[in-house]
């Protein structure tokens, strides 16, 4: 039995594949996540259904599991800030969010350095994140 708050055994294999500057994709229910994130990448779907699980439930536990050194979301067009992110923030206290436009966060979520795409069933839009794995320190 694990210790850690993270149990789901596709995502910790995924993890444990992936190393520093791979990337980890969180997806909000309407992202196109087959379309729009690299065929290499481990595919989990969370989406059980609309409202669970969240974007950011999926984030809490990743925060405990992995080193986080760089955290990227999608914009709208407008601008305009999603109210989601200050929860991203509450949750990633030390990064700053990197904005992305859509077609941006797109192309980056092709990449190959995506390691792990997570499907939840957030309802909220511009819900996605894009972490890139930082190093975990010798002790």
């Amino acid at each position: 039995m694990l210790k850690t708050q993270l149990l789901h055994p596709e995502i910790l294999r995924a993890l444990g594949e992936a190393g520093h500057g791979a990337q980890v994709l969180i997806a909000d229910g309407n992202y196109p996540l087959l379309t729009r994130s690299s065929p290499a990448a481990h595919h989990v779907y969370l989406n059980l259904a609309p409202g669970k699980l969240t974007a950011t439930d999926v984030l809490g536990a990743l925060v405990g599991a992995i080193p986080i050194e760089a955290a990227h979301v999608m914009v709208p067009d407008s601008g305009n800030e999603p109210a989601i992110f200050a929860e991203f923030r509450e949750l990633l206290p030390d990064l700053p969010l990197q904005r992305l436009g859509r077609f941006q966060f797109y192309d980056m979520a092709r990449s190959p350095d995506l390691a792990l795409a997570i499907s939840t069933g957030e309802q909220r839009v511009y819900a996605n994140l894009l972490l890139t794995i930082g190093v975990v320190m010798p002790v």
